[in-house]
């Protein structure tokens, strides 16, 4: 069977984009409600990319096996498993071994037939950073779709400002931010219908009208059920499993929204607003500041070293609070590094 056969008679390929904290796990556990739609928790398969070049020629049998091996492990390790599916890597490799070979094709093999196990009609990945692999995605999977979600960089970036996966600097994220949605708007513009664009405020503000909007997009009938995510089963799971994830059991709160308001300085919602100023034009964010914050490159390597120190005791502090987060991230954080070590 042609591949492109074989990939309409599978669940629809969908890619949420583009950057982390923007309420991502608010719209995939709300939409998992649906038996039609299987969104498990992403494997960020950004974090791999690095030590992709050392695999070799992927032409090369034994090489693809092992990229295929190793791309199951980052599966095992991950923080939140995806329930009641294991893969069996030798009869993976048969069936990829004569397709495009990719570590994108492996990581979609896997989402794909977990997907299939649980029936549905559309798998989605939450590895929003994935959107610089769109054009390698769009030609393996030409029938993708993009759900492109935009929350406003005062608000994203205060949250990034909370997480080791990012910056421990407000202007280190706004440019992080700003570079996430250009790679966003070239999707766009490539396959414009392709793409829903939706605003995080908007779903805080109005979840059924944006979720109707999404399941349209997706081609699933809306659930009143997915207003109610007080009984997702992984919603309470990963609540519990670190304070990033802690309002994903609750209904959103209209407040959140100007959060960043305390907990930002005055001065960092200038940076913000200097940064990605035009950008909040575009998505309709009023502006609170004159925005005239200049970054110079010597600004911009003091606040990476003082980035890198803050997040090292952000580990520590992690440690001390959150044993069972620190260990599981640094479980995974220490498998991508013994591979890295193997491959040498």
């Amino acid at each position: 069977m042609a591949t492109h056969e074989k990939n309409a008679s599978r669940p629809k390929p969908v890619l949420m984009i583009p950057l982390r904290r923007c309420g991502s796990h608010a719209l995939r556990l709300r939409l998992n409600n649906s038996p039609e739609f299987y969104s498990p928790y992403p494997l960020h398969i950004i974090d791999f990319m690095p030590l992709l070049p050392q695999y070799g020629d992927l032409q090369n049998d034994e090489n693809y096996f092992r990229l295929l091996v190793d791309v199951i492990g980052l599966q095992s390790v991950s923080m939140v498993k995806w329930k009641d599916i294991v893969f069996e890597p030798a009869e993976l490799f048969e069936a990829l071994k004569n397709e495009p070979r990719s570590v994108h094709r492996i990581l979609w093999e896997l989402l794909l037939r977990a997907g299939e196990q649980h029936e549905a009609r559309v798998v989605m990945d939450k590895s929003l950073d994935s959107v610089r692999y769109a054009d390698e995605l769009m030609t393996l999977f030409p029938d993708m779709l993009f759900l492109n979600v935009v929350r406003d960089p005062r608000a994203q970036v205060a949250s990034m400002n909370r997480a080791i996966i990012h910056d421990y600097d407000s202007r280190l994220n706004a440019l992080t931010w700003c570079e996430a949605h250009q790679l966003a708007k070239n999707v766009v513009e490539k396959w414009p219908d392709r793409v829903l664009t939706i605003r995080y405020e908007d779903f805080l503000s109005d979840q059924e009208t944006v979720l109707r909007r999404i399941c349209a997009f997706f081609g699933i009938a809306f659930l009143p059920q997915m207003l109610d995510v007080s009984h997702s089963v992984e919603a309470q799971q990963i609540s519990r499993m670190s304070a990033l994830w802690e309002s994903n059991c609750f209904a959103p709160i209209m407040a959140n929204k100007d959060k960043f308001l305390s907990q930002l300085r005055l001065d960092e919602v200038d940076a913000i607003e200097s940064i990605c100023g035009d950008w909040m034009d575009l998505y309709g964010y009023e502006r609170m500041t004159k925005a005239v914050t200049h970054l110079s490159p010597s600004m911009l390597e003091e606040a990476k070293a003082t980035s890198a120190t803050k997040r090292s005791e952000a580990w520590i502090r992690l440690k001390e609070n959150n044993f069972k987060d620190f260990i599981l991230r640094r479980f995974r954080a220490d498998y991508l590094n013994s591979l890295a070590t193997r491959l040498i």
